[in-house]
């Protein structure tokens, strides 16, 4: 079994769908924000999302995980190797009120 299909049976067993997605190096998102809650896991590469509310950087590395709530204003870098992650959606207000990174132990 892939990692990728190791993380994605850890979501679906939190009962989430994920998606995926691909960035090349150096890749770049302009601060913006959603209207429901994130769930973010970096299956390879990295990716160092930008906290503009709270003016702090995060980097996801592989294997680790990222939950952004509803409003939370981000930006985002792809790391110097792209990126692959999972990506799932919640209805606003199902996670906490800051967003929060998850080393790979999560």
């Amino acid at each position: 079994m892939s990692q990728d299909l190791d993380y994605a049976a850890r979501l679906r067993g939190e009962g989430l769908n994920a998606d995926e997605w691909t960035n090349g190096p150096g890749d770049t998102y302009a601060a913006h924000s959603h209207g429901y809650d994130k769930v973010l896991v970096a299956t390879s590469g990295s990716i160092v999302f930008h906290l503009i509310d709270t003016g702090r950087d995060v980097t996801l590395d592989a294997g680790e995980r990222l939950e952004l709530p509803a409003g939370t204003v981000h930006g985002a870098t792809v790391g110097p190797s792209g990126v692959h992650c999972l990506e799932a959606h919640l209805p606003a207000r199902s996670l906490g009120g800051e967003p929060r990174h998850l080393g790979r132990g999560w």
